[in-house]
């Protein structure tokens, strides 16, 4: 996975006279790195799957969303990193603007880096990414258990876009045949707004 950008993508590709998004520039603290799922009503509906790592969020677009059951193998898109104080982001983004539409939090909490190498050593989270499997323990309010990112196509020395799968991994916190809710009526994890209603509000005022 390519290296942080500093934010630079994010920022060039918003007008903050427009977008009540945050520019960033918080720095991460010692405690455990964050998580966020957000979803996003934009031109096509979907899923955005954050980890903090360092001072940015590493994002990836689900268009699924991420699934409880470990039969399900979810497409995961990188996207620009975006600032930390993403996490807390609800709202509409205006219309005309990148990524215009609604957006709720439909999950957040903490996670823990999993990834090892043959020998059973930790790895640094950031190098796991960048060389494309990284697992990691979810503690948030919906997701909770051990997930993993895997990319199988693409990557700094492939020419293709890359793309990974995200998928759940068999522990106690597994369930089969539930996958992802419907995400027009699933509720924000910090407002229990469900989209229309974070809409409605944004229109009335």
């Amino acid at each position: 996975m390519a290296d942080h950008d500093d934010l630079g993508r994010y920022r060039g590709k918003r007008d903050f006279t427009r977008t009540g998004e945050p520019r960033g520039g918080g720095e991460g603290g010692a405690e455990e790195p964050h998580f966020v799922v957000q979803i996003h009503d934009a031109r096509r509906l979907h899923f955005d799957f954050r980890l903090q790592v360092g001072d940015v969020l590493k994002s990836w677009a689900v268009p699924k969303g991420p699934s409880t059951d470990p039969r399900d193998k979810r497409l995961a898109v990188p996207t620009e990193d975006h600032p930390l104080e993403y996490e807390d982001f609800e709202g509409v983004i205006a219309r005309g603007e990148y990524g215009g539409g609604t957006v709720i939090v439909w999950d957040h909490g903490t996670y823990r880096p999993r990834s090892h190498d043959r020998g059973g050593r930790p790895v640094p989270f950031d190098e796991s990414l960048d060389h494309g499997h990284a697992t990691f323990w979810l503690n948030g309010s919906k997701l909770r258990g051990e997930y993993a990112l895997t990319r199988f196509r693409g990557g700094e020395d492939g020419g293709d876009e890359e793309a990974w799968l995200l998928v759940k991994a068999k522990d106690d916190h597994a369930e089969t045949g539930h996958g992802t809710p419907d995400p027009h009526r699933a509720r924000s994890a910090r407002s229990g707004r469900t989209l229309r209603q974070v809409a409605d509000e944004a229109e009335e005022s």
